[in-house]
């Protein structure tokens, strides 16, 4: 099951394709080979793993006298090509040609596209024109005839097909969104993410690089990666779903101020980032949790989840036993919540790491992609100095949770509510004005409280502070593998060596 090139094993999973060549083209022919008459080849290209979980197309070209023999590997490699049934033969792909620095038609065009012809994958192509386009269309669209739905963009167009994807297959099965309680239909249609955005966290997080070709690769070879999914809701009312990032109070004032500063760019974040933590705002409220205690290890571990992750295997197992038991609402009625108040700085709720270059551990390290838990991640009212101590934390190699005013729990379910609603305050205007007066709107970087955050929800704001989170155990899959461990110099030896003998 390998081709055996000059200098590397290539297992058939990994092959792109296998073509006929036409030898005379490559104008090989030399030495020896030049006093005979024709020769016959065929070309292999496949997968060749670079650093930094970099991937990119190689090829080999294998040649002789005898056509028959020739034509005879071309088939046989051919044959075991279409024994892969993981791989996609038809995709929906959906482009965003404004998002990040407007390059996604640029960027599926020439990088992309020649790859799925290569490996003879057919393509119905639509170029967004509108927010929501993606979204709309996988309501209306025959999806059940693709193996496999690509966006090219940014977190935001995945997060466009995501709930696209998965409100069409609650439609089709008659489940109703709206109650936070619903057992949610899996997606078995994967989703591939060609990177094209100003922030590709969730690509980063899956795959460990924002690469287009690499992405493309992955979905080629027909890679699969279960994710978790998180249902927000506010009084039996669905808004939202995330798969990275829910965040109240820190995280949701940088998103609601850089909002208004588009035009700015990437910029924006940096700006409104130093902005929001000059202004250092708290929020009271109050969190109800119920802890995780299907998935094995805690968000303290030092290990993180990697390609073929044991701890989502096992949750994977449990989730499979609960379907055919439908045991699952029983269950949930049993176990006790448990109860925070307090004044916080940020809440940050996370299904998977939310590593990017600039935090390569992420918000999360030892997340777990599809384990069916979340990690809530309280950090109470502290200096500014401590604050800023926590935040430089997500870009070294120090334990981030190791400080007295955070607080960090593996949940699959949890409810916030404000001082606010609590209070059951009426206006909210008249709160503000009787409370700050003119300084506080003139002054925003002042240190007096606001009454309420916004919640970010994996890049988009939510108008209601009062939320309903719950975890959908692996309700999506993607073209993906999970990070893979990176090769130790002691195994990259040992494979050396054992090419060296067989050479």
């Amino acid at each position: 099951s390998c081709v055996h090139t000059a200098n590397c094993f290539v297992p058939i999973s990994e092959i792109i394709a296998v073509e006929e060549t036409d030898f005379n083209k490559k104008q090989r022919n030399i030495g020896r080979w030049q006093k005979m008459a024709k020769l016959h080849a065929f070309t292999v290209y496949y997968v060749k793993k670079a650093r930094n979980h970099r991937w990119r197309c190689s090829d080999v070209t294998f040649w002789c006298v005898d056509e028959h023999l020739c034509n005879q590997w071309i088939q046989t490699l051919k044959e075991l090509l279409e024994m892969q049934k993981s791989r996609p033969k038809q995709l929906l792909v959906y482009i965003n040609p404004y998002g990040g620095k407007r390059q996604g038609k640029r960027i599926y065009e020439q990088k992309v596209a020649p790859l799925f012809s290569l490996a003879s994958i057919s393509t119905d192509v639509v170029i967004t024109e509108h927010a929501n386009h993606a979204k709309d269309n996988l309501f209306e669209v025959n999806i059940y005839k693709y193996d496999g739905v690509v966006c090219v963009g940014g977190d935001g167009m995945f997060s466009e097909v995501m709930h696209g994807l998965i409100g069409r297959m609650q439609k089709d099965s008659g489940i109703d969104q709206n109650n936070p309680k619903a057992s949610l239909v899996q997606c078995n249609i994967r989703i591939g993410i060609i990177p094209a955005g100003s922030t590709d966290c969730i690509c980063y997080s899956t795959v460990g690089i924002s690469d287009p070709v690499t992405s493309a690769l992955h979905i080629i070879v027909g890679d699969c990666q279960p994710l978790d999914v998180s249902s927000v809701h506010h009084n039996n009312t669905f808004l939202k779903y995330s798969v990275s990032l829910l965040g109240y109070g820190f995280y949701g004032d940088i998103l609601k101020d850089s909002e208004k500063k588009r035009w700015m760019g990437p910029m924006r974040y940096d700006y409104s980032g130093f902005k929001t933590f000059l202004s250092h705002h708290y929020y009271e409220g109050t969190i109800a949790y119920q802890p995780a205690k299907h998935t094995q290890g805690s968000p303290r571990d030092k290990e993180s989840c990697r390609t073929g992750c044991y701890i989502c295997k096992k949750s994977e197992k449990q989730l499979a036993e609960q379907n055919n038991e439908h045991g699952l609402k029983h269950e949930e009625g049993e176990e006790e919540w448990k109860v925070i108040k307090g004044k916080f700085l940020a809440i940050n709720a996370v299904n998977m790491s939310c590593a990017c270059p600039r935090s390569p551990k992420g918000l999360s390290p030892a997340a777990h992609l599809a384990d069916g838990s979340a990690d809530l991640i309280l950090v109470r009212k502290c200096s500014r100095f401590d604050f800023l101590r926590y935040l430089v934390r997500h870009t070294n190699q120090d334990d981030q949770f190791d400080f007295p005013f955070v607080d960090v729990y593996r949940v699959k379910c949890f409810q916030f509510t404000s001082k606010l609603s609590e209070d059951n305050e009426s206006n909210v205007m008249d709160i503000r004005k009787k409370r700050f007066g003119q300084f506080c709107r003139d002054h925003p970087a002042c240190c007096c409280n606001i009454v309420n955050s916004t919640w970010n929800c994996d890049g988009e704001t939510l108008d209601s502070s009062a939320i309903e989170v719950r975890v959908h155990c692996q309700l999506i899959k993607l073209f993906a593998r999970g990070i893979e461990e990176n090769c130790s110099k002691d195994e990259a030896a040992h494979s050396q060596s054992s090419i060296e003998q067989l050479l």
